[in-house]
């Protein structure tokens, strides 16, 4: 009888039975920190790569969601000059050659780069800036100083008013396609007689090109050598 009164003295425990909701809560828990080692790793400041050595092939660049293929000797920021997406790249080429400038050649300092003899181009977010063709037709006509006036080469040019924001500046294009090639020439540069900018649009990212005003004297070469280039760059 002591053994059973020994047994009934003996407190009762329950078994430890399994609780349903460990389980999700141990996923829910590394979902959690799963996403927050995400977040710190975009969120970390980090150190840029080393720039992509000068006389590599064209590297693939996304801008504004838009896919470039551009040699790195042309880029003309270093730090810009790596694969991947990015903001803005800006770029030179040399004219009437299209080609990135020398890597190998070194700069002299009695001799300095004549800026007529390259282009220089910046490829940007367009954000929420008007397509060049909607500017052209919708803004520029509220500061045109009279009416246009055509070369015999079919070059028309038209000058904008004084005390405007495009004072100084012509807008000069093809007469015959005039949304074929467009381009806003201030009237006087350093070392020539101007600086023009052409744009294009291209998704959402926009492409500015700027030149000398003095290649307009053969404008419809330098309108195909802008095609070639951009294709060469965008070839989608």
């Amino acid at each position: 009888m002591a053994h059973i009164t020994e047994a009934r003295a003996r407190p009762h425990r329950r078994k430890s039975g399994h609780n349903p909701l460990f389980a999700p809560s141990l996923v829910f828990i590394g979902f959690i920190g799963l996403a927050a080692a995400y977040v710190a790793y975009v969120l970390w400041p980090r150190w840029p790569g080393a720039p992509v050595p000068l006389e590599a092939p064209a590297l693939p660049i996304v801008v504004a969601g838009e896919m470039f293929n551009i040699e790195p000797a042309a880029i003309r920021q270093a730090v810009q000059r790596r694969p991947g997406t990015q903001q803005r790249v800006d770029l030179a080429y040399l004219w009437p050659s299209l080609t990135p400038p020398d890597p190998a050649a070194t700069p002299d300092v009695a001799t300095p780069v004549d800026p007529n003899e390259r282009l220089f181009i910046s490829i940007t977010d367009a954000g929420e800036a008007l397509p060049p063709p909607e500017r052209v037709n919708t803004i520029y006509p509220r500061y045109f100083a009279g009416d246009a006036t055509t070369r015999p080469d079919g070059l028309a040019l038209r000058a904008f008013r004084d005390g405007t924001a495009y004072a100084g500046e012509d807008l000069v294009y093809d007469s015959s396609l005039p949304d074929d090639f467009v381009a806003r020439c201030s009237r006087t540069g350093i070392g020539n007689s101007g600086m023009c900018l052409y744009e294009r649009r291209i998704g959402r990212a926009d492409i500015v090109v700027r030149f000398p005003r003095d290649w307009l004297n053969d404008w419809q070469k330098v309108a195909a050598g802008f095609d070639r280039l951009i294709a060469r760059l965008h070839p989608g």
